[in-house]
């Protein structure tokens, strides 16, 4: 594999000048997820902080922590003023520094951690009663980009898109460097642009964690990884969650009225007790596909953090690929050390 630098931090002069130099993104809205609890990778982030916290809010690689990373990326595309930040009430002490940054209404806090669903749904409806004609950009904050630059241009396109496709939500989809058993696949519609960058497919089908042996030849037919990175229109989003999931829709949606008065917490504390727990990836975009396109994404030197022999692998090859920026790859703390081979 190939590789790669260490992420470029953005500092917020250059996004101010990058903002003034493109065309207005007035309707733009991103959405960060940043709920979960990351107990895949908890054995790691003790080692590192010395606590049970969630990923995203440890510094997994780098200095910053991955939430802090992914909010420097998006700043690249998305105003920071419109960018949502869905979290978990129970992680509060490791978020009240970034919520003390923010306007209240950038917050969406959830009195649970009930799956990726809610949490989009609950930002979707928060976009959408400020700006009904918003289009909107779905992030994870736990993954890493060698080139965030490089990614957030694909992004760029993916908002371009929704323009002229308004129904349509468009999956960013990362070319694939091997036969990855731990990710998502996306099989895109087969046409003669399949394997050339940036085209846009209609998707066929979604993989989950194939074998060995279908992940090569998922990889031989032009198939993606999938990145959970998404964007469209928000009532594109919106008309294809509440055709796929009616109920929990129908659920939230009474709530709107509530939204930034003192009774909203008190009203979701209620409604996030009732419903189940529920995967946007399962429940909504395989049930859902042909609501959905999927862009093929170049070399950006993606990983999905959501395991320790990621993180090892991805320190490993920003090692090898800059041995002046990193020295060392031992996370020292006061128990243990950790270190990448």
């Amino acid at each position: 594999m190939p590789a790669y630098s260490l992420n470029r931090r953005v500092s917020r002069e250059e996004s101010v000048r990058r903002f003034s130099t493109v065309r207005p993104r007035h309707e733009r809205w991103a959405v960060i997820l940043a709920g979960g609890d990351g107990t895949r990778l908890r054995s790691m982030t003790r080692a590192i902080a010395g606590d049970d916290r969630p990923k995203q809010f440890c510094p997994v690689i780098g200095v910053s922590t991955l939430l802090n990373q992914t909010r420097e990326r998006v700043a690249l595309s998305v105003p920071p003023k419109r960018t949502l930040f869905v979290v978990t009430e129970k992680h509060q002490r490791f978020y009240h520094s970034l919520a003390a940054t923010l306007p209240k209404d950038l917050l969406v806090v959830q009195p649970a951690s009930k799956g990726t669903a809610p949490a989009i749904l609950y930002a979707l409806l928060r976009v959408a009663a400020k700006s009904p004609q918003a289009t909107v950009a779905l992030f994870p904050s736990d993954h890493y980009f060698a080139d965030n630059e490089a990614f957030m241009a694909y992004v760029d396109l993916a908002f371009d898109t929704a323009k002229s496709r308004p129904e349509t939500v468009t999956l960013l989809g990362i070319a694939p460097t091997g036969p990855e058993t731990e990710y998502g696949w996306i099989e895109p519609v087969t046409s003669i642009l399949t394997h050339a960058p940036r085209s846009i497919s209609r998707v066929n089908r979604f993989w989950e964690k194939p074998s060995a042996e279908v992940a090569s030849q998922l990889m031989q037919r032009g198939c993606l990884w999938n990145s959970f990175v998404m964007v469209g229109r928000v009532d594109a989003l919106l008309r294809m969650t509440q055709l796929a999931l009616p109920d929990l829709y129908r659920a939230f949606a009474t709530l709107v009225p509530e939204f930034g008065t003192g009774a909203e917490s008190f009203r979701m504390s209620g409604l996030y007790a009732k419903i189940s727990e529920t995967n946007f990836s399962h429940q909504v975009l395989v049930t859902r596909s042909n609501d959905l396109a999927v862009m093929r994404v170049g070399d950006v030197g993606w990983s999905d953090l959501g395991e320790p022999t990621r993180v090892l692998s991805t320190l490993a090859q920003i090692k090898g690929s800059s041995q002046s920026q990193v020295s060392s790859f031992k996370f020292e703390t006061r128990n243990q050390t950790v270190e990448a081979a």
